[in-house]
């Protein structure tokens, strides 16, 4: 089976290329054996015949480029998303706000475009994609961790999370593409459920430290976030409020139809 992969080079679809020998890989930069192909200029989405394409880079910027994409008519596209189109689309962070309403966006454009084209999509909605070493996620908290020697909570930090490998959904996403009952489907592909605070007490045991938090009330926490807020750039205040809620997605359906898996929260950064 033919396919393409845009975003390759990323923790998610290098995963996606390993198991899919063969795949043509694409990067907005020349390299060897790869296609080039950069989203944000319409001009270079000149591609080969495929029977799938996978999109693992911003789904904005693929969505835009819909009529190129479709123009050879592959039997089916593969978005990966994310499940905060739920969770932040209500976030009091405007921002945050404004990049969901984007993200949801671009779900329905590439939708419409793959309907209106009479080809196959798929859409898995993954929470917290962690590849240690390589994410924004599992990998900051680590680094927090090292530096600080403990981890300040908001509250508790109770809120339900589950985190996904990078190659549970990258394999997650070679699957999909083969199940024909997951065709014109929307996806949540979540992992293991666990609470936040234990989501980090793992980070400790993979550290080898022994866990230490300090729970911080709402008024502390605001504080200290104003003081680490020019160390960690990027960081927002409603992120400390998202420890206490659940952000936990049903994957029965993934399960179903393409015998979606994903392994237990067990972080190695040896």
């Amino acid at each position: 089976m033919t396919s393409l992969i845009f975003g390759a080079g990323g923790m998610v679809g290098s995963r996606i290329a390993h198991g899919s020998p063969g795949a043509i890989c694409i990067s907005r930069q020349p390299r060897p054996g790869w296609l080039v192909a950069d989203l944000g200029r319409r001009e270079t989405i000149n591609l080969p015949e495929a029977e799938v394409i996978y999109c693992a880079t911003s789904p904005i910027a693929f969505s835009m480029v819909m009529p190129e994409v479709l123009r050879r008519k592959p039997r089916r596209i593969v978005v990966i998303t994310s499940t905060s189109v739920f969770s932040k689309i209500h976030s009091e962070d405007a921002r945050e706000r404004a990049d969901m309403t984007s993200l949801r966006a671009a779900e329905d454009r590439i939708i419409h475009a793959c309907e209106s084209a009479g080809v196959e999509w798929t859409i898995l909605r993954p929470s917290l994609i962690y590849s240690e070493g390589r994410d924004q996620n599992v990998t900051q908290i680590a680094r927090i961790v090292r530096k600080l020697r403990f981890m300040p909570l908001y509250g508790r930090g109770t809120g339900l999370r589950q985190p996904v490998h990078a190659e549970d959904l990258g394999r997650g996403a070679l699957a999909a593409a083969i199940s024909p009952a997951a065709a014109n489907r929307a996806y949540s592909t979540t992992g293991e459920t666990i609470t936040y605070r234990e989501m980090v007490g793992r980070i400790f045991d993979a550290l080898e430290m022994r866990r230490r938090f300090i729970s911080l009330p709402p008024l502390a926490w605001n504080a200290a976030f104003a003081i680490a807020q020019p160390l960690y750039p990027g960081i927002s205040p409603a992120m400390g409020k998202r420890m206490v809620k659940d952000l936990a997605f049903d994957s029965s359906e993934a399960t179903a139809d393409f015998g979606w898996q994903s392994r237990s929260f067990a972080p190695s950064f040896r």
